[in-house]
């Protein structure tokens, strides 16, 4: 069979290059690259015997666990299509994922499972459901469980694949309610995975990647959700250089934990998201008990790591390497940060990023424009075309482009200085939240007449979300019962973490929110 980019293809060709190479370790699981390819072929098998077919939507709800990977892998041993599902979406954000998706299949942890049965009835799409047990005994209907899925799974083949084979992950960075991105696996395997050479060169065919099962081994420590791009993406780029990817599996981050693993595991990079993993590590560092002498690079996505958190742990870690790099899922991974200018992040893009003004032409050195990507860059938005047409746009010489929103400015040495996506995406501990979502859900509550949210300086979360509200007349709601109103329609990570009550909220003369002012009201309380 013909090699692809396709993700299972890739495995596949490290698997028979080095079968009994440590692969994943996850909690108490672990797996050589050959144990890592048998088990996602018996997830295919099983999918495509359940009647799952090439271009279909499987869906996968859990923590980080060896299972995540093997089913992901499975998917695209089918050509089928993974689809990450945030483990901490209540019901109505599931609807909408599953729905917007499609997903004819669903591979998810019990306890997490139990809140898709809520509104089962509303996925009509939906005609096959795998447990994974996590401890919790509430019943599925009609599931099938993971490991009697493998241990029963039929003999058979795979149909040749394609690097033209869809990847997706949805992200809530952009708009309202997240949005599926969509790429063609070649593209986001070099956009995103490091092309199978992280620091050098990508590979020029699939099969060179044969190559990596020589190296000598590497292990990575992932802290990151492997459902969000961030942790995903370090996981796939350590499993595709050859290294051992060794996954957080605690449900809750604690830094003396990862510190353990570190060192159980002897990891050489570190993966964090940002301040609000990279402070408590600094903490833990301090007390002296942790051997970190296998490591030489910590890397962070999903946050910004500041100034302040580099230098916490230099102070304890003086010849660690920062691999802090920006990335979104519609521009995948762009370039390396080299230091901050009056508190905003700097990088050094990869080429083919740039600067566009409005004319979709480079701006100047010291102009505004939008950060843009072009070739590998994404086919656009699943299921949504008016968002695709907004986003992905092509130049008067052909080149088409990636503009998700990040304003930036193109310096004078070529870095490029990202000014925020309008200054309007609150990014909390790595959690994108978009403002209206928040807005819709405080305005449902029938005290509250007008809402607008913005988020504010955090030293633990980067930012937190912050809620300016005017009530009705002749009520005071309370934070507290803003939150518990919200509580069932969003995540804990969206809920305002403080409230302030306003006779009127301004708006702009087009009746947006303003949210320019609402920052003013927060920062004169705060003062």
């Amino acid at each position: 069979m013909a090699r692809s980019y396709n993700l299972a293809d890739l495995l596949e060709i490290l698997a028979q290059a080095g079968p009994d190479r440590p692969a994943l370790v996850a909690g108490r699981a672990r797996r050589t690259y050959g144990e890592l390819d048998e088990r996602a072929s018996r997830v295919g098998l099983h999918l495509a015997a359940a009647g799952v077919r090439p271009g279909e939507h499987v869906a996968i709800l859990a923590y980080n666990r060896a299972e995540w990977l093997e089913s992901m892998f499975g998917a695209y041993k089918i050509r089928a299509v993974p689809i990450p599902v945030n483990y901490r979406y209540v019901a109505a954000e599931l609807r909408h994922v599953l729905g917007d998706s499609r997903s004819v299949a669903l591979i998810g942890e019990r306890s997490l499972l139990a809140r898709v049965e809520e509104i089962r009835a509303d996925l009509p799409d939906l005609r096959h459901v795998v447990v994974l047990e996590d401890g919790s005994t509430g019943e599925v209907s009609g599931a099938v469980e993971y490991e009697k899925a493998l241990a029963d799974a039929p003999e058979g083949t795979f149909p040749e694949r394609s690097g033209d084979d869809r990847y997706i992950m949805y992200t809530g960075g952009t708009t309202g309610y997240p949005k599926g991105v969509e790429w063609r696996c070649e593209d986001i395997f070099f956009g995103a995975l490091g092309g199978g050479n992280v620091l050098g060169d990508p590979v020029g065919s699939p099969e060179e990647l044969a190559a990596n099962a020589e190296q000598p081994p590497m292990a990575v420590l992932d802290c990151a959700p492997v459902m969000h791009g961030a942790g995903q993406w370090v996981a796939l780029m350590g499993l595709f250089s050859g290294a051992k990817v060794v996954l957080y599996t605690d449900h809750a981050f604690d830094a003396g934990r990862a510190l353990e693993l570190l060192a159980e595991e002897q990891a050489n990079v570190l993966m964090l998201v940002g301040d609000v993993m990279a402070r408590p590590v600094a903490r833990e560092l301090a007390t002296g008990r942790h051997d970190t002498s296998s490591l030489f690079a910590i890397a962070s996505g999903g946050a910004p790591l500041t100034e302040a958190a580099r230098q916490e742990l230099t102070t304890h870690l003086p010849n660690i390497v920062f691999l802090d790099n920006y990335g979104a899922s519609e521009t995948g991974a762009c370039g390396p940060s080299v230091g901050s200018k009056e508190g905003t992040a700097r990088f050094q893009m990869k080429p083919g990023i740039t600067v566009l003004g409005d004319d979709m032409k480079p701006v100047r050195p010291g102009e505004i424009g939008r950060l843009a990507r072009s070739g590998h860059i994404p086919l656009g938005y699943y299921n949504d075309p008016k968002k695709t047409a907004e986003t992905f746009h092509t130049d008067a010489d052909g080149v088409r482009w990636s503009v998700p929103g990040d304003f930036a400015v193109l310096e004078e040495d070529g870095t490029i200085t990202l000014l925020g996506r309008g200054s309007l995406v609150i990014n909390t501990g790595g959690e994108k939240v978009y403002p209206e979502e928040v807005e819709v859900a405080l305005k449902d509550h029938p005290d509250v007449y007008d809402a607008v949210v913005v988020g504010v300086p955090d030293e633990r979360f980067g930012q937190r979300v912050a809620a300016v509200v005017s009530p009705r007349p002749g009520t005071s709601p309370t934070l507290e019962e803003l939150v518990e109103h919200c509580r069932g329609r969003l995540a804990g990570y969206k809920l305002p973490r403080s409230l302030t009550l306003v006779d009127e909220v301004r708006r702009t003369a087009v009746g947006k929110s303003d949210y320019k002012w609402a920052r003013s009201v927060l920062a004169d309380k705060a003062s």
